[in-house]
């Protein structure tokens, strides 16, 4: 058995009475009912997914995982692509802003090169603030054919389960996720178009503030590719190998619930 078919038998869902007793505990201090917000929301919620009504937050992680995308050739970003080295050695030196929020918060930021279209000096392989996991150097360009393989979906898939579980058994508790690649938004907008069924144009963002002449492209590109490649939204696994990234992959199985179901089919 595969470590992505182990995994999936280990999802259960979440025990619901949990919210309700958390949201009890949260009602009985000395404050007004809800008046925390969605604070309250990630409080039922991690209370639920530790089944502890006092649970302690220890070690945090905030992965980035890294990866590049042959659909950068379209024009679809304001940026080449030869940004995205330049942003990882910004993580790792701690000058982006998420390294803020997690300094804040004493979350350890890591950055994993799943797919970067560039080799990283060897001094740096070393950095604790750095996984080389690269599956292949970028995406292929998803205009001319699929973005990846399904089996370099499925290996994209299981390095992020296996970072998971690496710091998990280094004991920690909470992991946030992120990803970081030129031309990200153009897969992403793909992925959802083809599971919802949605105009392209309505979940289609400007990613990096492109203008509307470069928005109408990446909205062509975005459908062409998806003409091109016709994933079947009923396999979460076929989407992301024939639309999606590896930095995508990287970042959870959760992106959609019929993943499971797609990959045991």
């Amino acid at each position: 058995m595969s470590l992505l078919e182990q995994t999936l038998e280990k999802i259960q869902p979440v025990e619901p009475s949990y919210y309700d007793k958390a949201q009890a505990k949260l009602d009985m201090l000395t404050k007004p009912q809800g008046s925390l917000g969605r604070l309250e929301e990630f409080a039922r919620r991690y209370s639920a997914i530790k089944q502890d009504l006092a649970p302690k937050v220890g070690k945090k992680a905030v992965f980035t995982f890294a990866g590049d995308h042959g659909v950068a050739d379209e024009g679809v970003s304001a940026f080449p692509k030869e940004v995205t080295p330049q942003m990882v050695l910004n993580f790792i030196r701690g000058g982006a802003a998420i390294n803020v929020i997690a300094r804040h918060v004493g979350a350890d930021v890591i950055v994993v090169d799943i797919g970067v279209d560039y080799e990283f000096t060897e001094e740096l392989h070393g950095s604790n603030e750095f996984i080389k996991r690269k599956v292949k150097r970028g995406t292929n360009n998803m205009v001319k054919g699929p973005a990846m393989s399904r089996e370099e979906a499925i290996k994209a898939l299981e390095v992020g389960i296996e970072v998971a579980n690496e710091y998990a058994a280094k004991g920690y508790d909470i992991f946030g996720t992120g990803d970081m690649g030129i031309a990200n938004t153009t897969p992403s907008s793909a992925i959802v178009a083809a599971i919802t069924g949605k105009p392209v144009e309505n979940v289609t963002g400007r990613g990096t503030g492109i203008d509307d002449k470069s928005f109408d492209k990446k909205v062509a590109v975005i459908k062409k590719a998806l003409d091109i490649n016709k994933p079947n939204s009923k396999d979460a696994l076929d989407v992301l190998a024939k639309v999606g990234g590896l930095e995508i992959a990287g970042i959870g199985i959760h992106l959609h619930r019929r993943c499971a179901d797609s990959y045991r089919g």
